[in-house]
């Protein structure tokens, strides 16, 4: 049940990460604060579609 989703930065919107998920517990969208090698810093990312 868990499902490959990925990871966009909340600044520059660049796609960075991937990782799994179960849609079953988890229904809302995932955040996390990773590091983005584009803005250089650690930001949010969201859950893209």
């Amino acid at each position: 049940m868990r499902d490959i989703i990925i990871l966009a930065c909340t600044t520059c919107k660049r796609r960075n990460y991937s990782t799994t998920k179960n849609k079953r517990t988890m229904t809302e969208r995932l955040e996390l604060k990773k590091y983005c090698k584009f803005c250089k810093a650690h930001i949010a990312h969201k859950e893209t579609k």
